[in-house]
């Protein structure tokens, strides 16, 4: 766990500390928050990096929102109450993977060891933040910006061809203009 590790040192410090000064208290407020009211759970909803690490650590708080936005995607007795690392990493990856399946991109998800080890909280409450966005498309809540649905269009084979011949700006048509006359700069005396 985090608190056995060795301080880091040089260029995994300056990593470590790159990557604190980016992390977001009053987004990681809101993410845990929409967690919590969600859930219905009775934790807190700081955005403290330790109070999010603290609440999430054992994915059993993870496990439980995925299944309110998707019931019974993890079933119950799947979910592990133990304090033990590989049981409480298992949970991370159970809601991870359940994460993936409602289509959060693989950038915006984590490393289970991100959270159980307390490494990358950041990524944490990004993830946490896109499926607050998907949730929305089950019904649930979210927060952040609404998901995009499309707009597909279908053009007939006439209107295709119309579209070949027309020749756009970006292939230089300048009504036959040129460049006779102009001066560039200083002109060299003789």
């Amino acid at each position: 766990m985090a608190e056995n590790r060795a301080p880091k040192s040089g260029l995994a410090a300056e990593a470590q500390k790159k990557l604190l000064s980016k992390y977001d208290n009053q987004l990681a407020s809101e993410v845990m928050e929409w967690v919590r009211r969600t859930t219905g759970g009775d934790f807190s909803a700081s955005g403290e990096i330790d109070n999010v690490h603290e609440v999430l650590k054992d994915g059993v708080v993870l496990c439980k929102l995925m299944n309110v936005i998707k019931p019974g995607a993890i079933p119950e007795k799947k979910i592990s109450s133990s304090k033990m690392a590989f049981k409480c990493m298992e949970n991370i990856g159970f809601f991870l993977q359940e994460a993936k399946d409602m289509g959060v991109l693989a950038e915006e998800t984590f490393q289970t060891v991100d959270l159980w080890e307390k490494q990358n909280i950041l990524a944490v409450v990004i993830c946490l933040q896109a499926v607050a966005r998907k949730a929305s498309k089950y019904g649930i809540e979210g927060i952040g910006p609404k998901e995009s649905e499309g707009n597909r269009r279908n053009f007939s084979e006439e209107v295709l061809k119309a579209g070949q011949n027309v020749i756009g700006l970006q292939y230089g048509s300048n009504k036959g203009a040129s460049q006779s006359g102009m001066n560039f700069g200083n002109t060299r005396h003789m």
